[in-house]
């Protein structure tokens, strides 16, 4: 059983951890001249993942965030022409999202540099290792098994 010191420290490392690879990522992103914030980088993934294009309240529920959020996202994304709003065509007063080419290139540089940052940080382990950890993160990700085994997924 841990201690509470002991949780504390790895919440502490967790969150060192996090805060290196968006380091990395955006020193990644400068060497390719992309300028784009941690948010921004969130809602194009999302976006990406959309058959036809979202509707900003689809957008919102997803990244769990306030409509308005999504708002001041798509106006900077649609400011470097990375997407642009479309009236839905059943609908002219929804607003639908949709991924501009300039938007795509920016994702697929986005993932060159979330790969190289990946790399970066997980070239000291060994292959059994990084299983491992992506079984751990996995588990913290998901949820937990509680210690009446049920199982407590958010």
């Amino acid at each position: 059983m841990t201690t509470p010191d002991a949780d504390g420290l790895l919440a502490e490392q967790l969150l060192r951890l996090t805060r290196r690879v968006h380091r990395i990522q955006k020193r990644h992103l400068e060497r390719c001249g992309l300028d784009i914030t941690p948010a921004q980088s969130r809602l194009l993934r999302t976006l990406a993942h959309y058959g036809s294009p979202p509707r900003m309240a689809d957008l919102a529920e997803h990244l769990e965030v306030v409509p308005r959020a999504v708002t001041t996202l798509v106006d900077g994304l649609e400011a470097h022409g990375r997407v642009r709003r479309a009236p839905d065509p059943a609908n002219r007063r929804v607003i639908r999202i949709e991924m501009t080419d300039e938007g795509r290139k920016a994702l697929r540089e986005l993932r060159g540099a979330r790969r190289a940052a990946a790399e970066e940080i997980l070239a000291p382990l060994t292959d059994e290792q990084r299983e491992v950890l992506g079984a751990l993160l996995d588990t913290l990700v998901d949820g937990v098994i509680t210690t009446d085994g049920s199982d407590r997924r958010h």
